[in-house]
Formats: structure tokens, sequence, C-alpha cells
């Protein structure tokens, strides 16, 4: 199939074992890094017993400071069939996981669909993205997706064009955001642990204080309902070395502006991580356990 499911619209030839020219350089058949129960999501993601998080290869974004550079750019992973997706979403699930957890899902939404029609959990299904995606793709998973948790990392085409090379993506990622909301309105929760909802992250970058208000801003006034998360956890990874205003953590200062600046505001559907998860201790081992 000539490939469109993402905002790039590559319009290269997909086929289950060959991607030669597509920016995500993925096959259709789906190709994973790491499934296993995983605890340092949102405490109503992660919950007491994990979230079943399945970490998918390649990417259609591909941040230049990525701290999963070696699945998101370098393509670490093992190729796996559709049944075999399906049944590990039946172990996971079997395991106690409080819900199925799909990591960089987009270029990968046909064979998940497929996957989830053959293995629908009795689990939420969270749909975790980096928000560059098209609403026709995510229209195709309407009804089999619980909870949406997606990024929205740049109001600045600028900052994103610099960092991620895509212009266009504050454009398709407030779309993105606005389908889920259509998709999953409300926020619902049983024992802590989120059904059903919308969780909308940014990831504080350094001398991104600006960018990070500016964002809260549109989640509070476009998306009142959805949950609001504030990451705190980014340390260079992948390329940022070559970028010497990320080449570095986020300082105090810059940590406490964001977080004064949401706590100014009665809006109180907030997570804010802490900031000793700017750790690379954090990063998974992706050796597809």
């Amino acid at each position: 199939m000539n490939c469109n499911l993402y905002p790039r619209r590559c319009n290269t030839n997909r086929t289950e074992t060959e991607n030669l020219k597509g920016f995500c350089k993925m096959p259709l058949r789906p190709k994973v890094a790491r499934a296993d129960l995983h605890f340092w999501e949102e405490p109503s993601i992660s919950g007491k017993n994990g979230s079943g998080t399945v970490f998918f290869s390649g990417c259609s974004l591909s941040c230049v400071y990525c701290q999963n550079f070696d699945i998101s750019h370098k393509c670490q992973g093992k190729e796996i069939s559709v049944e075999e997706l399906a049944d590990i979403f039946k172990q996971l699930e079997n395991r106690g996981a409080h819900n199925i957890n799909l990591v960089t899902p987009t270029h990968y939404v046909l064979s998940i669909k497929k996957a989830l029609e053959i293995c629908k959990p009795k689990i939420p299904v969270v749909y975790n993205s980096s928000g560059y995606e098209r609403v026709e793709a995510l229209k195709s998973l309407e009804g089999l997706v619980d909870i949406f948790l997606l990024d929205l990392k740049y109001l600045s085409p600028d900052r994103a064009q610099r960092y991620s090379g895509a212009f266009d993506y504050p454009e398709y990622a407030k779309k993105a955001i606005l389908e889920a909301c259509l998709q999953s309105p409300k926020c619902e929760f049983k024992d802590g642990i989120m059904q059903k909802g919308v969780i909308i992250r940014h990831l504080l970058l350094p001398q991104g204080t600006k960018e990070a208000m500016a964002v809260f801003d549109w989640v509070r006034e476009n998306t009142p309902d959805a949950y609001f998360s504030i990451m705190s956890q980014y340390t260079p990874c992948g390329n940022a070395e070559n970028y010497k205003e990320i080449n570095r953590k986020v300082t105090k200062r810059e940590y406490n502006k964001v977080l004064d600046y949401i706590c100014s505001f009665d809006f109180p559907n907030v997570y804010i991580q802490e900031q000793t998860s700017a750790d690379k201790k954090y990063i998974p081992d992706f050796n597809m356990k």
C-alpha cells in the first residue's frame, strides 16, 4: 500500500516486510522493542500494578532529543505478527496490567486495529502518541481506544521544525487532541485508575518556559475536561548534543516558573512531574522482554 497514515504523507510503498523510502522506516508488520508492565506513567495510568506498555519501533516524528532514540531512530526491536501482538495484549492483561498502553503507535494504526479486533482487552486501551496525527487515522480507531495520552510538544512552528523537522506539528497536534476529546470527552476513573479520557502531555525543554505556558493556556481554554501533564524529565539524549540550547537539563528556575504559572489558575486537572525524574535511569531497557 502507498502509506499516508501520518501527516508527512510519504506516499511510499509499505509492504508487510519492507519500507524503503518512508520516514518511519517501518514495514506494515509491527516491530516491538519492549512489552512489559511499566510504572513510570501518570499515577492514574500506572497505578499499583503497572501499565501494560507496548513500545513500538520507528517513529513518524523523530525528535532530535528523543529519550527512546534506540527505537525511534535506530529502530531496534523485533518484528511480530498481528496475531502475536494480540497475544501480547492478552498476556499483559492476564498479568494484572491496568491498561494496554500503545507507545508510538501512529505508523502501525492498521496493524493495531487488526490486533484489537482479534483481542479487545477488558481493560482500557491507551493510545500514547507524539500528537503528530492525522484525524482520519484516529477516526479509524473509534470505539477501540479508551484513553488518549497525547503530546502537545510545540505551539511554535519554528521550534517544531528545528527539533522535530515538522513545521506543521502544531496544526496537526491540536486537531488530533480535539478529535480525541470528541471520542473520549469525559475522564472516568475506577479506584483511582483512568478508564476513559484524554491526558495532554507537554515536555518542558530548556529555554521552553514560554512555550510550556502557552501550551497550558491552549489546553485549559480548548479542552477543559482533559487532564494536563507537565513533564520535567528532559535529559539530553539522541542528537541533542548538536543543539547547544537544549544540551542541558531544565533548570530549577525554569521548572518553578512554569509551575508557578500553572498553579496561578484554577485548573484542577493537572499532573506535575517531579524534577528528579530527569535521569537516564528511567529510560526503559529495550530488550524485547
